[in-house]
């Protein structure tokens, strides 16, 4: 039971008790937790006293421990029930004893007052694409393209095929993919034969942060293939995991029909934050942005440390650049936008009455436990009070998004949402396509972890949302290997 203490302005302070028997139902939890995890020699699982228990994980653990898990509870429930949006919170909890109530105070600054324009005269324009004939045709030659096989060729080098080379001086070789190369590489090697030696002529560029001059690299041609393309019958078809072309067809269109939706249904969203922003009044005190600008800094230093680059090293690069001004610059106005956005659509879900009940909160941590593969406690544990709280309220504005934009389109509010579904062939043609965007990723090739961890950084401090992907760390030496590739092999 929570009781508010002072509101002042935007600074706020309560009180919550947790009944004696919730205290209880923590302590039994918390030992029975214990009980099963510590291990005490004697006895067997489960049978050894709590006061030898207690011995082993050391004086005050369970108190933490059940402390810890009242205030996950109790306190995101507590901002719930007072109303209470809170920007950020010290909580003093009281002495905690088995059989008596449970106190904690709280002591916070809620977010700043926001006046919304009359949203619901907003005209949403977005649309999703069209998937014609063509677009499936596409797609499908797509799918063919990547299913290619290559097959020996006794001939000149032609538009499309594969040749392999070896660059004078070295040992391996790599192919060269011509449907896909640069202009001067195809140039270079079309019309030659097996066992000819090749000069490529390449043009000064920049690749990375490095400046390459032009120079001519000498390779010797190994081997050419021909593409060869299956034919689009039933048997393509099979290849991929369907009874035939009909039903890889049909399936295939509702895949891209789904895509498509989703796409519009983004595409209306955005469309409709925007102009949700631009007619809201407010006054964002500093310290809500710096804190927000300090996270997103912590997000991208962690970013950086997983992919092997330290931030000071970052750091230190665009000092050097002079790029270190505008990159700070770009992560306050990127705070500001977030938070603008944020703030506008907790007040759309507070205008409209938005709720979000305990048992959709549970479930749907339930749901996002059992994803990451951990226990919903475990889950919790990791998040926090104040991650908790936070993620509640991030389902507080998808759910009031998803309203407001059902209301001005006529549209359920979940006429997007997917039922569970089996592993059908329409679920085959979903994987088909990832795969593919997988192998158009991976053609991709970027210039080593550190410069595309960098690239991230960027885009995250100037606010653009891109696709981030996990790669294989690679050794000194194939960096160096790779790198020496792209100086004639087009590497996108």
């Amino acid at each position: 039971m929570a009781e508010l203490i002072s509101r002042e302005g935007n600074k706020v302070e309560y009180k919550v008790s947790v009944p004696a028997a919730e205290v209880n139902r923590a302590y039994d939890q918390v030992w029975a937790g214990l009980s099963r995890d510590v291990r005490v020699p004697g006895f067997r699982p489960g049978k050894a006293p709590r006061k030898v228990i207690e011995g082993r994980v050391g004086a005050g653990y369970v108190e933490g421990q059940v402390r810890d898990r009242l205030l996950q509870v109790h306190y995101p429930q507590s901002a719930r029930e007072l109303k209470l949006n809170l920007v950020d919170a010290t909580i003093d909890p009281q002495e905690l004893r088995s059989g008596q109530a449970f106190e904690f105070t709280v002591k916070g600054e809620t977010y700043p007052e926001v006046k919304l324009g009359n949203w619901k005269e907003a005209k949403i324009s977005a649309v999703s694409p069209e998937i014609t004939d063509e677009v499936l045709g596409r797609t499908l030659a797509d799918l063919q393209e990547r299913n290619a096989t290559f097959e020996a060729a006794d001939r000149a080098i032609e538009a499309g095929d594969q040749v392999t080379i070896q660059e004078d001086g070295e040992d391996s070789s790599y192919p060269i993919y011509l449907d896909v190369a640069e202009e001067h590489v195809r140039e270079a090697l079309l019309g030659k034969n097996k066992g000819d030696t090749v000069e490529i002529n390449v043009p000064a560029h920049q690749h990375g942060d490095h400046e390459h001059p032009a120079h001519t690299v000498t390779v010797k041609v190994l081997d050419v293939k021909t593409k060869k393309l299956q034919e689009l019958d039933d048997e393509f078809a099979k290849t991929l995991n369907f009874e035939s072309m009909e039903r890889l067809r049909s399936d295939l269109k509702v895949e891209l029909e789904r895509r498509a939706q989703q796409e519009g249904d983004n595409a209306r969203r955005e469309e409709f934050v925007n102009h949700l922003v631009e007619g809201m009044e407010v006054e964002i005190p500093q310290a809500l942005l710096d804190r927000r600008r300090d996270a997103m800094m912590d997000e991208i230093k962690d970013d950086l440390k997983r992919q092997g680059v330290q931030w000071r090293e970052y750091e230190a690069f665009m000092k050097e650049q002079d790029r270190l001004t505008d990159f700070m610059d770009n992560l306050s106005k990127n705070a500001e936008v977030r938070v603008r956005r944020d703030l506008a659509l907790e007040k759309l879900a507070e205008d409209m009455g938005v709720q979000v009940t305990d048992q959709e909160f549970n479930q749907t941590m339930s749901a996002l436990a059992q994803m990451n593969g951990m226990s919903a406690q475990q889950l919790a544990d990791q998040l926090g009070p104040d991650g908790i709280n936070a993620y509640y309220i991030s389902m507080l504005r998808d759910k009031g998004l998803l309203q407001a934009i059902g209301q001005l389109t006529g549209e359920a509010p979940d006429a997007a949402a997917e039922a569970a579904e089996g592993e059908t062939e329409e679920k085959t043609a979903r994987k088909t396509l990832k795969e593919a965007d997988k192998a158009e990723e991976g053609e991709e090739e970027g210039e080593g972890e550190a410069v595309e961890a960098a690239a991230e950084a960027e885009a995250d401090a100037e606010g653009e949302e891109k696709p981030k992907r996990t790669r294989k760390k690679k050794t000194d030496a194939e960096n160096e290997e790779a790198a020496e590739d792209e100086e004639v092999q087009s590497e996108e």
